[in-house]
């Protein structure tokens, strides 16, 4: 991959400048746009179509809500990562439902940012901690208010094909052949079952495939 090219929005400009010399010390990405309120971060997301923007959630004349939606909408190539001091499953709930693919909190380390958007850049989707746990509880009330009680249940045939075959232990390239789709794709694929699941990561998938007796 060359250089990964991010769009900041926050109305605060010291933070902004500390966030570019953090994502700047990488030495394959570039900040190419700052926008201090939510109407210039849609106006730069679309003429500029960074890879990833990053935005805050409390923005002047445009929320980043509001941004993200329109971003997703306009702007479909650009993955929107949410860093936000809200915790509230409204907020998480709304930033999912608006298209984010991630959201972490403005507490967390600067290693957490980078590796979300490290995430994100690969086809990932990435949430805090705390995030995700908000992210599956909300999933998991949806799913018993329409009746279905086991997660396993509201995943689709490809994300089951992909579930297995992640957990035996094939790359992404692979599965992608295997089912003859982009490797891009199997990463989708990938971290929805992991949202629906309530899953983090490649070991966990293993041992719930194995406790499910989906893979010996």
């Amino acid at each position: 991959m060359g250089e990964l090219r991010l769009l900041l929005g926050d109305d605060h400009a010291m933070l902004r400048h500390g966030l570019k010399k953090i994502l700047e010390d990488r030495h394959d990405w570039r900040v190419v746009a700052e926008a201090g309120n939510g109407r210039d971060a849609v106006r730069d997301a679309m003429a500029l179509k960074p890879d990833i923007a990053v935005l805050d959630i409390g923005m002047p004349l445009l929320n980043g809500l509001e941004a993200t939606r329109q971003i997703v909408r306009h702007a479909s190539s650009v993955r929107v990562l949410i860093l936000s001091m809200h915790s509230d499953q409204a907020y998480v709930s709304q930033a999912v439902q608006a298209g984010a693919k991630g959201y972490i909190l403005k507490e967390s380390a600067a290693a957490e940012l980078v590796e979300a958007i490290s995430a994100l850049a690969s086809g990932k989707s990435f949430f805090s901690p705390p995030v995700a746990q908000v992210v599956f509880d909300d999933y998991t009330r949806r799913l018993t208010a329409k009746g279905i009680t086991d997660p396993y249940e509201a995943l689709s045939d490809r994300e089951r094909e992909v579930l297995q075959l992640v957990a035996e232990g094939r790359s992404s390239k692979e599965i992608g052949e295997l089912l003859s789709i982009s490797a891009a794709t199997v990463e989708t694929h990938r971290s929805h079952l992991l949202q629906k699941l309530g899953l983090h990561n490649t070991v966990e998938v293993v041992r719930y495939a194995a406790r499910r007796g989906i893979v010996q």
